[in-house]
């Protein structure tokens, strides 16, 4: 039986979460930091998922890198991989993890939050996973890889770890964590299943191909789709408790200010200085998303559904930044210098700081 909603936050206070991710080095990897740092300030989107007084015994989480846990380089670290060196990691595990943040993901706070721990990444050898697994891989699309490959664009996709891929992952794993169908749906129903953010490699793939705009808008019931379909397929096995965050607000991305440049002003918001079309975008995505989702919903009565408005809470880091913290030009500074020298050797941050 679900109850009401706890009077107490679901995690950790938002403006100390934050600033265990904010600061990011200024080089090639810091979209990927700046967008982790953007949904731990939007945790209170993901609360939905604790406001019930049901305790889950296991906590699985599929994505891309918004919640890679490492699997793009469990095994190995290949040295072209910023992820796999630091200064990711510095703030929380002082070494790089293959998360593409220098702290804890989204789906690592719900599983501390729920007593769990962190859900290791799925491909990892020698692992407990009856507590969870991470199958989120960086990369990872909502569409097939040869959706991609038929619109010659493929070449912009990572990897083929597709959210079927990962529900297939899942599935080669369930015989090492409960035995029959019936055990396998009690073991489900306690567990609490993260599914994504999924959809915006779906998009930064044609768009940074030269696909034109209006061709890509055309993609987007069929991600949007894709995604409620990999959610289905969870529920058949078994999954009553499912989270399905939506794409952020991507017209506020530095790389898409940077690309999609212009001189005109109507082009931007006013309110929040990003690109108005590419907002408008991932708006129209997670009101597709939500409408496949409340079909869901319907069809299947007695499983609790919820969406991630990773969109309108991510603004709020947009418009008011200085409300999760304040910005230090010296740790700018600091980390150019780790960059430069003793990221190069391999020194962990953290004791580089101290002999300064």
């Amino acid at each position: 039986m679900r109850v009401g909603p706890r009077r107490h936050s679901c995690l950790p206070p938002t403006p100390a979460a934050a600033m265990a991710v904010a600061h990011a080095p200024p080089r090639r990897g810091v979209l990927p930091l700046l967008l982790v740092a953007a949904l731990v300030a939007a945790l209170p989107a993901t609360c939905a998922a604790a406001r019930s007084k049901k305790s889950y015994t296991a906590i699985f989480s599929f994505g891309d890198s918004l919640s890679d846990a490492g699997n793009l380089i469990v095994n190995g670290t290949p040295k072209a991989l910023t992820t796999a060196r630091p200064p990711y990691g510095m703030t929380f595990f002082r070494k790089p993890t293959g998360r593409c943040s220098n702290g804890r993901l989204v789906v690592d706070f719900l599983a501390e939050h729920f007593g769990l721990p962190l859900p290791p990444p799925s491909q990892a050898k020698g692992k407990d996973f009856k507590k969870g697994a991470n199958f989120a891989i960086t990369g990872a699309t909502a569409l097939e890889y040869s959706f991609f490959k038929a619109h010659g664009i493929d070449q912009r996709i990572w990897n083929t770890g597709s959210i079927n891929t990962q529900i297939g992952w899942l599935q080669d794993m369930k015989p090492s964590l409960c035995k029959s169908e019936q055990d396998c749906k009690d073991y489900f129903s306690k567990s609490l299943f993260v599914v994504g953010e999924f959809g915006g490699n779906d998009y930064n793939a044609p768009l940074f191909s030269g696909v034109p705009f209006s061709d890509v808008k055309t993609y987007v019931p069929l991600v949007a789709k894709a995604i409620a379909n990999g959610v289905e397929k969870l529920i058949e096995l078994g999954a009553t408790d499912l989270l399905v965050p939506g794409v952020l607000p991507i017209g506020c991305f530095p790389l898409y200010l940077t690309l999609y440049n212009t001189s005109s002003k109507a082009d931007y918001n006013a309110r929040t200085g990003c690109l108005r079309r590419y907002n408008r975008l991932a708006f129209h995505h997670n009101r597709e998303l939500k409408q496949q989702l409340d079909e869901l919903q319907k069809k299947y009565p007695k499983t609790k559904i919820m969406y991630g408005d990773y969109f309108k809470a991510a603004l709020q880091f947009v418009v008011n930044p200085g409300k999760f913290g304040e910005f230090s030009p010296f740790l700018c500074l600091l980390l150019q210098v780790y960059l430069l020298v003793a990221g190069s050797k391999g020194i962990p941050f953290h004791e580089m700081k101290r002999t300064l």
